[in-house]
């Protein structure tokens, strides 16, 4: 497979459709959706203030697809949520390029903002490799 291949953007508009089709639909009282895209901004500038004065020019991106999995179920566990929905890109990736998409539906907003928050954070800290270009 071509490692430089972007994968085609996933159709948020159907996810939302499909979600609220699911047979625990009538428990979920808000949906969140998180849209991760490549920034000009190096990681280590935004997270940790080391401004070393470069630019991200691209990324490459992978991520381990059962790991990912292993996550979404540890997230299911969650009190009051009863939907997850993950997209992930992969190769080479340019500034503006979308990298992720995670729809979580639950019951109440403070249940989907943590799980929200969990998800993107171990998708992020244990599933992924982004390797910034400058």
């Amino acid at each position: 497979m071509n490692n430089k291949a972007k994968k085609a953007l996933p159709p948020v508009d159907e996810w939302l459709k499909e979600a609220k089709a699911h047979p625990m639909a009538s428990q979920v009282g808000m949906y969140l959706i998180h849209n991760g895209v490549v920034r000009e901004t190096p990681k280590a500038q935004v997270r940790q203030g080391l401004d070393d004065g470069s630019t991200v020019k691209g990324m490459e991106f992978a991520y381990d697809a059962a790991k990912v999995d292993e996550v979404i179920a540890e997230t299911y566990n969650m009190e009051g949520i009863f939907y997850i929905k993950v997209w992930l890109n992969k190769g080479q990736l340019e500034v503006g390029d979308d990298i992720m998409y995670v729809l979580i539906g639950g019951d109440i907003r403070p249940h989907v903002i943590d799980a929200l928050q969990f998800l993107v954070g171990k998708i992020k800290n244990e599933c992924v490799t982004e390797i910034e270009q400058k």
